[in-house]
């Protein structure tokens, strides 16, 4: 993977300044032909969409070439700007093809020019694969964030992974979960470009020695180690038609040498490749089953293998312009470290100054102590990485060296704040006693950055008072809140163009780059041909999510019933499980014959579930066998639909944002860190239907509490709730309740499969259930009742839904972004650049 040259001076400005491309139709479909014909070598014979989708992409491409080049040229002026860097194990990508038309403002010319061919734009988009690199919220966030970074000109650049496999393809058997490889590549991707002339050596294994240096200090080597190379991928991120092009720097896994020669000359094959296939594996999948040891071992791989390539990369450009003066390189320089995962940059920062670059300890520390940030993006506890001590010796050697010292002086320090307070220092060493050690990674973070923030207001304030309580009783400046948004580029302007068309035509486009300018929406709410409008571009998009959910789910949607969804990562905490008791509440309620006042209602719910998770595949059993029932009973007919959309994507979640109304937000009040779904279904006017939990609190502090649908227990009363906790006693208390468990009890949704649901049924009755999912049903089945009979009023419902919309500008991660910016990162945005 090594290039073979020999460096020489600069290129001459004639190779590499040329003239601008052209944005017009004609110059569009003049290199369209081109691609096709020249680069592609297709002829008059060519079938395949697929050739002429990547004449498309490589057109594009160039465009966004010129922008890149120059956006790179202007960061690295004058010595170079401050930079942050976001490392992250999940971009969450998805398609790219309508997101650089939008990005680069060619998506009339590019249409003119494939009506001009006999071509449309949505048979060559279907050719492209979803960039599945994440498992949900975490990694669209970080796609979210890249956007919103490049269109406010911040000097930003993403660090991942390019995994060969992404989330795994879900596959409906029997009601089953079944997970099928997502080999997103397997055509090849053209979006990214790459760049082995800067590929890394990652070490693992082996051991440390140490030596006394010339000055007489004591230093470390780590010896004998088993190498990896680290080949980056770069990946264009354009900005929202400002010429600014960031750059999301992908890394791939390879063996320094293919193949050991003398073991295949000998006849051992497998011995001569596996060096190979072990480098390899580390991208091959996106998040391996860690419930084996060969998982943990695999997982703990794929962490260290981004933090040590993404800290070498931006070191290797510091050395070249700056040389070994490392003064500057915190005033220059942020990391900020998405979640847990990438959180061992603390250590491997210090290896490389200490080991690589000869700095001693307080100076390596002052450093890493002020360029690192963490961001918290969980409630719990087991969620917070922990590594057993065991395995750290074995893959990484030196680091635990590292994490060692680094927690004698932290505890050093806590000693001397909180004299003889041993329990504390327990609770707050990096390293967790019991059985087996283990490192607690999110404590690293905390004590190696300079912040630590959460995603909501909530979750901060519980990671305060919870979580995190004893760091924050010893740093509460490093403490902060930065609540989540999403792009509307991608999640309105792109995924909805027939509302963001009305929305442009009554307030203008302003609200493209500046959310809070939809607040001018409100007062068309009270407009009845604004709201006839509305509700009919509504129903255009309930017609397409309609068309998507027979496809996909054999289940036809009456696009004139409300159209309650909830998709999201299937786990207890975001309670599927008591979407799907409100459903045999209703189907109940149906066969009871309890009709009166009906609203029609269909049900989508859709999300995948870890590997190892058994619980979860279980409720997405329960869920189709429900549905099964349920579509099948001709005496329910359309008054109830339930369906299960199987593998949930980027590109679902764009046809089922737009035409949802209701949107199920209902997870266990203190649970969920933020959500970003919740947000995307409230810029496209849907909704809500929540706990006060994550952001749903903020979505309903600016959409006002008559236009939310409240139900359930606070995040304190939840606690409170545990210590007597008796759903049983609930169940015998309420006569709709108990029927819901009778009908699951009884077998009904499972009578040729008997005792299947046994363990959901005593997760629900259990006094330790930490969902506390029947403590919420009752107010959650009234709360249901509440939103039913709004919906039979079109003329409200639409007012509601315009609302949601008008008042959802705080929700784009453009503020966000900017939060970040101006109290950690503290960049200075690059003027704008032409757009030709």
């Amino acid at each position: 993977m090594t290039i073979q040259t020999v460096e020489r001076s600069t290129p001459a400005s004639w190779l590499t300044e040329l003239p601008p491309l052209g944005m017009d139709a004609k110059s569009i479909a003049a290199d369209f032909r081109h691609y096709f014909s020249h680069t592609l070598g297709r002829d008059r014979h060519t079938k395949y969409t697929y050739y002429m989708y990547e004449a498309l992409v490589l057109t594009l491409r160039d465009r966004l070439w010129e922008r890149w080049k120059n956006t790179r040229y202007a960061y690295e002026a004058d010595g170079g700007v401050r930079r942050a860097y976001y490392l992250s194990l999940e971009f969450l990508m998805g398609r790219a093809l309508g997101n650089a038309m939008l990005n680069l403002g060619v998506s009339e010319p590019v249409n003119k020019a494939l009506y001009d061919m006999g071509l449309t734009l949505e048979e060559l988009a279907e050719c492209e694969n979803d960039a599945g690199l994440g498992n949900g919220g975490l990694g669209r966030l970080a796609a979210c964030f890249m956007d919103s970074c490049a269109t406010l000109r911040l000097p930003v650049i993403g660090y991942g992974l390019r995994y060969a496999y992404g989330m795994f393809r879900q596959r409906i058997e029997n009601g089953y979960q079944v997970e099928e490889p997502d080999h997103w590549l397997r055509s090849g991707t053209l979006w990214d470009l790459e760049r082995p002339e800067y590929t890394q050596r990652i070490k693992f294994g082996g051991r440390t020695e140490g030596f006394m240096k010339a000055n007489g200090d004591m230093g470390w080597r780590w010896l004998d180690t088993h190498d990896v190379l680290a080949v980056p991928y770069d990946f264009p991120i354009p900005g929202y038609q400002n010429g600014t092009v960031n750059t999301l720097r992908l890394w791939s896994s390879a063996a320094t040498d293919e193949f050991d020669l003398e073991d295949f000359n000998a006849g051992s094959y497998t011995d001569a490749v596996g060096a190979k296939n072990l480098a390899e594996n580390i991208t091959m999948v996106l998040y391996p089953n860690d419930a084996t040891e060969s998982g943990k071992e695999l997982r703990l791989r794929q962490q260290y293998f981004l933090a040590s390539a993404s800290l070498q990369d931006v070191i290797r450009q510091w050395v070249r312009v700056h040389g070994e003066d490392f003064s500057q390189f915190a005033a220059k320089n942020c990391f900020q470290l998405n979640d847990t995962h990438p959180t061992i940059a603390v250590a491997e920062l210090m290896r490389l100054l200490m080991d690589e670059h000869d700095l001693g300890w307080d100076a390596a520390w002052s450093i890493t102590s002020k360029v690192m940030a963490y961001t918290n993006h969980t409630l719990l506890p087991e969620a917070l990485e922990r590594w057993p001590v065991r395995l750290f010796r074995q893959l990484l050697p030196r680091l635990l060296d590292i994490i060692y010292e680094i927690n004698a002086r932290f505890l050093a320090e806590v000693a001397s704040h909180w004299p003889g307070d041993i329990d504390r220092q327990g609770r707050m060493s990096l390293i967790e006693e019991g059985y087996e050690q283990q490192v607690r990674m999110a404590y690293l973070a905390i004590v190696g950055s300079i912040s630590v923030n959460g995603v909501a207001a909530l979750h901060s304030e519980l990671l305060q008072q919870g979580l995190f309580r004893d760091f924050y009783e010893l740093w509460p400046e490093k403490f902060n809140n930065k609540t989540n948004g999403v792009t509307q580029r991608r999640w309105m302007a792109s995924c909805n163009p027939g509302m963001s068309a009305l929305i442009t035509e009554a307030i203008g486009p302003g609200w493209i780059t500046k959310l809070d300018e939809l607040r001018k929406l409100a007062p068309h709410a009270d407009d009845p041909k604004f709201r006839a409008r509305w509700r009919e571009i509504k129903q255009d998009n309930k017609v397409r999510l309609a068309s998507l959910i027979e496809a996909d789910c054999g289940v036809v949607f009456n696009p004139k019933a409300m159209f309650d969804v909830q998709v999201k990562r299937m786990h207890e905490y975001k309670r599927q499980l008591l979407n799907l008791l409100h459903v045999i509440h209703l189907y109940d309620r149906i066969k009871r014959g309890d009709t009166a006042n009906w609203t029609p209602r269909c049900v989508l719910i859709g999300g995948k579930a870890a590997p190892g998770y058994y619980m979860a595949k279980q409720i997405i059993k329960l869920t189709n066998n429900i549905a099964k029932v349920i579509n099948n009973d001709p005496e329910v007919g359309d008054k109830l639909k339930l369906a299960f959309l199987p593998n949930y994507r980027v590109t679902a979640m764009e046809i089922i944002c737009p035409g949802t109304d209701l949107s199920e937000q209902i997870s266990t009040a203190g649970k969920e860190a933020s959500g970003t779904g919740n947000m995307k279904f409230m810029m496209n006017g849907a909704v809500t239907i929540g706990t006060l939990d994550g952001a749903n609190i903020e979505i309903r502090e600016e959409v006002g509490d008559e236009n939310f649908f409240l139900f359930g227990l606070t995040a304190r009363q939840v606690e409170e709730r545990r210590r007597d906790y008796n759903p049983v006693a609930i169940i015998n208390a309420d006569a709709d309740i108990a029927r819901i468990m009778h009908l699951l009890e009884s077998g009904h949704f499972n009578q040729f499969e008997k005792g299947i649901f046994d363990p959901i049924l005593h997760s629900l009755t259990s006094p330790h259930d930490p969902w506390l999912t029947i403590a919420d049903l009752r107010s959650f089945i009234e709360a249901q009742q509440q939103a039913s009979l709004a919906y039979q009023d079109q003329e409200k419902w639409a007012r509601m839904s315009i609302l949601n919309t008008a008042f959802s500008g705080k929700f784009s991660t453009d503020r966000t972004m900017q939060e970040y910016n101006a109290e950690i990162w503290k960049l200075q945005a690059l003027p704008e650049m032409p757009m030709a």
